[in-house]
C-alpha cells in the first residue's frame, strides 16, 4: 500500500517541514529581518516570476534586505491574491518548467506585506509615504497607464480618473494614490521614491512618467512641475513567459512538492531584465542577480517587442483559428513556426536599432525554442488577449516603420488580418470564442461586417487603434489579400501561403 503524502500547507511557520522534504528551496535568510523599500502596484503572476524573484536571490546572499516588497491591489479582482498572501505570509512557490520535463522550484519570500486599496487607501498612501519607501514598481498591463492609443495622451475622461479628480475625493486609480503619496513625502519634506514601470510597453518609464505628471497636472500644475523636476521613471525591459496559474499547476506542487500553495507560478527558465540606472533614492544591487544595468534601454526594449510580442500574435489567432489552443501546439506546426521566423527576420528585425551584447540570430532562435516549450503550456487564448492593447504597441510600429522604408509587411498585415478574423468570435467549426478585449463589444460587431465583400475594410477603419492605415494603399492590398484568404481558405491555408 503506497503511504499517501499529506501537503504542507505553505506558510512560515511550516517552512522548516517544507525544506526537509528535499525537492524544492526555501528562503534561508531571516524574513523578520527585512524592511520594505518597494510598494509594487500589480501583484500578478509575472511581477512573482521575475522581479520579486530577482529579490529573494539577492535576499538569499545576504543583500538588499533594505528593499522587501509591500504588494498593493487596487482593482476588486485583487482581493483573491490579498486573501492568499495573507494567509500564506506572502510565501508563494516558483515552479520553473524546463522544455525535457525538469522542474525547478523555490519559495519565494521577498513579498513582506499585501495591502488591498479599497479595504484602506490611506494605509496605502502611508506606506509609499513612509521614509523606507525608496521605489514604486508597476505591472499594471499594458492598458493600466490609461493613454489614447493613436495619441498617446492621458485618458482624463476615464470616469475612474474623473473622479480621483474631483477635489476632496479619496484616490481609487493608482495614479491618484502614487501621486498623493509624492505630495505627503514633498510637503513632509522627503526625497520623492522612484516609479519603475515594470510592463510591455516601449519606453514603459516615459509612458509612466507622461501619464503620472498629466494626472497631477490636472490637479495642480505647480506640482506636476515638481515632479517633472524631481520624480525618476527609469525605463526597463522585461522577459520571462509567465502562463496563469492553473489547478493543473496547484495539484503539480501538491503531488510532488508536497504543498498546499492557492496560487503557486510557473514560468519558463528563461529570465531578462534590463534596466535604466536612474534610481532616486539607491537601488538593489539587481546586477547581481543577472539584470542588465544599462544607459539606454530602447534597443533592447524594441527588439523584445517587436520580436517576442509581435510574434506572438503571430502565432495566436492563427495557431487558435487553425485548431490549437497552447502555443508549443502552434510553434511546433511547421508552416506556423516558419511563419514566425520570417516575419522575425524579414519585418522586424530591419526595424530595429542595434541591440548591444545581443546575437539577434541566436535570440530569434532561442525565441522559436521558448515558444515551443510543451511544459509551459502556455494558452493562446492568453496571448489573443487584450489585443486591442496589444497590436497598436507591439506590431503597428513595425508596420509603419516598414511602409516608410519600403520593407515587406505582407505578413506584419496578414496578422491584423488574423485578428479581425478571431474578432469575429466564432472559430472555423462554427464554436463560440470568448474574445477577451476592453474593445470587444465594440470591435466584435465591426469584426462580423466585414463578411459583406464591399466592406472588407470595416475592422481596420476604427482610427482609435490603426490611425490611418485604412487609407494607405500598400497595407490595404495586403490586409485585404491575408483576410480574403481567412475567410474563404481558413488560417492554416493563409498562413501556409503567406510563408
Amino acid at each position: 500500500m503506497t503511504d499517501v503524502i499529506t501537503p504542507v500547507p505553505l506558510r512560515p511557520e511550516n517552512l522548516d517541514a517544507i525544506a526537509r522534504g528535499g525537492d524544492v528551496a526555501v528562503p534561508t535568510y531571516d524574513r523578520s529581518t527585512l524592511t520594505t523599500g518597494i510598494v509594487h502596484f500589480g501583484v500578478g503572476g509575472f511581477h512573482r516570476a521575475h522581479q520579486a524573484m530577482v529579490l529573494d536571490r539577492l535576499f538569499a546572499e545576504g543583500k538588499a534586505l533594505d528593499f522587501a516588497i509591500c504588494g498593493v491591489g487596487v482593482l476588486e479582482q485583487d482581493r483573491r491574491m490579498k486573501e492568499t498572501m495573507d494567509a500564506q505570509g506572502g510565501l508563494y512557490t516558483l515552479m520553473l518548467k524546463h522544455p525535457d520535463g525538469r522542474r525547478e522550484s523555490r519559495v519565494i519570500g521577498s513579498i513582506i506585506e499585501y495591502l488591498f486599496a479599497p479595504d484602506d487607501r490611506n494605509a496605502v498612501i502611508e506606506k509609499m509615504a513612509d521614509p523606507s519607501t525608496k521605489i514604486v514598481s508597476l505591472t499594471v498591463t499594458e492598458g493600466g497607464y490609461n493613454f489614447h492609443q493613436v495619441t498617446g495622451d492621458f485618458d482624463l475622461g476615464n470616469p475612474l480618473v474623473a473622479a480621483d479628480l474631483v477635489p476632496g475625493a479619496e484616490p481609487q486609480t493608482v495614479f491618484g494614490l502614487v501621486v498623493a503619496a509624492l505630495r505627503l513625502r514633498r510637503d513632509r519634506g522627503l526625497e520623492p521614491f522612484t516609479v519603475m514601470s515594470c510592463d510591455n510597453i516601449q519606453g514603459n518609464g516615459h509612458v509612466a512618467q507622461k501619464m503620472f505628471t498629466a494626472f497631477a497636472r490636472a490637479q495642480d500644475p505647480a506640482f506636476a512641475d515638481w515632479m517633472t523636476a524631481h520624480v525618476r521613471f527609469p525605463n526597463c525591459m522585461v522577459d520571462r513567459i509567465t502562463p496563469v496559474t492553473s489547478d493543473d499547476d496547484r495539484a503539480e506542487v501538491r503531488a510532488n512538492l508536497g504543498i498546499d500553495d492557492a496560487w503557486p507560478v510557473v514560468a519558463e527558465p528563461f529570465f531578462q531584465w534590463v534596466l535604466e540606472d536612474d534610481f532616486g533614492l539607491g537601488r538593489p544591487p539587481y546586477q547581481d542577480a543577472d539584470v542588465q544595468m544599462v544607459d539606454d534601454v530602447e534597443p533592447y526594449e524594441l527588439m523584445k517587442l517587436r520580436l517576442l510580442n509581435a510574434s506572438h500574435q503571430g502565432m495566436c489567432y492563427f495557431g487558435y483559428l487553425s485548431g490549437y489552443r497552447y502555443a508549443h501546439e502552434a510553434t511546433q506546426d511547421p508552416a506556423i513556426a516558419t511563419f514566425l521566423r520570417n516575419y522575425m527576420d524579414l519585418e522586424g528585425t530591419p526595424t530595429l536599432k542595434p541591440v548591444p551584447g545581443i546575437d539577434l540570430d541566436e535570440y530569434k532562435t532561442t525565441l522559436i525554442e521558448r515558444f515551443s516549450n510543451p511544459e509551459v503550456r502556455d494558452t493562446l487564448a492568453r496571448l489573443c488577449a487584450e489585443s486591442s492593447d496589444r497590436i497598436p504597441k507591439w506590431l503597428l510600429p513595425v508596420v509603419r516603420a516598414n511602409l516608410e522604408s519600403g520593407g515587406e509587411i505582407s505578413r506584419s498585415a496578414g496578422i491584423v488580418a488574423s485578428w479581425a478574423r478571431y474578432a469575429e468570435g466564432v472559430d472555423e467549426s462554427g464554436e463560440p470564442i470568448t474574445v477577451v478585449d476592453q474593445l470587444a463589444d465594440e470591435l466584435t460587431p465591426i469584426a462580423l461586417t466585414q463578411r459583406n465583400p464591399e466592406d472588407r475594410l470595416a475592422f481596420i477603419r476604427n482610427e482609435h487603434l490603426f490611425g490611418d492605415l485604412a487609407s494607405n494603399e500598400r497595407f490595404v492590398a495586403a490586409y485585404v489579400d491575408a483576410l480574403d484568404g481567412l475567410l474563404d481558405a481558413g488560417a492554416h491555408a493563409t498562413v501556409t501561403r503567406l510563408v
